[in-house]
């Protein structure tokens, strides 16, 4: 081969097709989190409305507390006011303790051993005695304590 002025024409060589990743990998993250912001944007957030207690002033100092502290244990032990009763028991003295007190509050709690369904039991029966201020206590504590 020679060209018009005598030389002969050099053909570069043929270059390779290359598939570049990186910009791929960038359309890919893009589209991921457009899909997750859409996704996230269509879940319906659902709650249940809770009436929170409001702070008042503090109780008078001469004002005795007269709530009642009933514990579970297992089987059908249950400790009113760290006094060991039975399950059966709870309902009458419930009872009393309503007659007896001018704003009655009980807490209920339970050891490790306690059952859920004697909490419910005994929840149930703060209910049938008319008893509005009960709390549950959600944090360890010992057996009788």
């Amino acid at each position: 081969m020679s060209s018009v002025f005598g030389s002969p024409i050099q053909l570069a060589p043929a270059k390779k097709a290359r598939i570049e990743i990186i910009p791929l990998i960038d359309v890919i993250f893009f589209l991921l989190a457009t899909f997750v912001l859409f996704t996230l944007s269509l879940n319906k957030i659902q709650s249940v409305p809770v009436n929170l207690p409001q702070a008042s002033a503090a109780a008078p100092k001469d004002q005795e507390d007269t709530s009642v502290v009933i514990q579970l244990s297992d089987g059908d032990a249950a400790f009113w006011n760290k006094e060991p009763i039975s399950l059966a028991e709870v309902a009458p003295r419930l009872a009393n303790y309503k007659a007896n007190t001018p704003s009655p509050r009980v807490l209920v709690t339970g050891d490790d051993r306690a059952r859920y369904g004697n909490v419910i039991r005994v929840l149930d029966e703060v209910r049938l005695a008319g008893i509005s201020a009960v709390t549950i206590e959600t944090a360890y504590r010992a057996s009788g304590r």
